[in-house]
């Protein structure tokens, strides 16, 4: 069994033939796939996508980029979602300062009420950290211990601990695929096992050898065959630790493990 912790089935591109890629996913071995909302609207949709299939839940929130435009009534909706059933985390949230140079303050603020929202009702935060690694850290230090998951995590090796210690989880996607990413195969190689997630961020960033071409959550097999050579262990152990971490983390059931 594997989870999908980070899919945008809500993104048009995968929405439009929503049956045709969770049935492929589930033929892949993906029994479960976590939506993953950014504005109104895919929050809305991940929801609606969660009510349509047991398997699939929602995490709702507001992207980085989004946060300029962000309002004290946005998080009054943000907040009165947090309610519903299949809602099972917060995000994707964080900070992102190559796409957004400019509202960086925006963002910080942004992603405190985050923050704040994941202690209040007790949901783990998934965070988008882009260029932005050492302020990402300073934020979520302050408000230690803090519990969620780096997705699709871009920092080094050496600050991967530190972002543990604060009581984070550290996902891979993609990239730990790629025959030039020395970074993510170094982060692979030692994240330990009890702290390690996947997912596919589809339909962004396609493992390979499918780099560049579309993503979907039935490529996820090719993201933890990666991790089981870097870590020398086999496929079924980065399955079953994977699918245990995120199940527990989002306070799941263990269901079928």
């Amino acid at each position: 069994m594997l989870i999908d912790t980070h899919v945008h089935l809500n993104n048009p591109k995968l929405y439009e033939d929503l049956d045709y890629y969770v049935d492929k996913a589930k033929q892949n071995k993906v029994e479960y796939m976590f939506v993953v909302g950014y504005s109104h609207e895919t929050n809305q949709r991940a929801i609606a996508i969660a009510e349509r299939y047991d398997f699939i839940y929602a995490i709702v929130g507001y992207h980085p980029t989004e946060a300029k435009d962000i309002t004290r009534k946005d998080f009054e909706v943000l907040e009165n979602l947090l309610h519903h059933k299949k809602v099972i985390g917060i995000g994707e949230t964080g900070l992102d300062f190559y796409w957004d140079k400019e509202f960086q303050n925006a963002q910080i603020e942004v992603f405190e009420k985050h923050i704040e929202l994941s202690k209040k009702y007790q949901k783990p935060l998934v965070i988008h950290m882009r260029d932005a690694t050492d302020k990402t850290y300073q934020v979520l230090k302050k408000h230690a211990p803090v519990k969620g998951v780096m997705h699709c995590y871009s920092g080094s090796s050496e600050m991967a601990p530190l972002f543990i210690d604060l009581g984070l989880h550290i996902s891979l996607g993609g990239p730990v695929t790629f025959k030039n990413a020395r970074v993510p195969k170094e982060v692979a190689k030692i994240v330990p096992l009890d702290y390690l997630l996947i997912e596919t961020d589809a339909p962004y960033l396609a493992p390979h050898p499918f780099r560049g071409k579309q993503n979907d959550s039935s490529l996820l097999p090719y993201i933890a065959e990666a991790i089981a050579s870097i870590k020398k262990v086999s496929f079924d152990t980065i399955a079953e630790k994977t699918s245990k971490n995120a199940l527990r983390l989002f306070r799941l059931k263990e269901e079928n493990l």
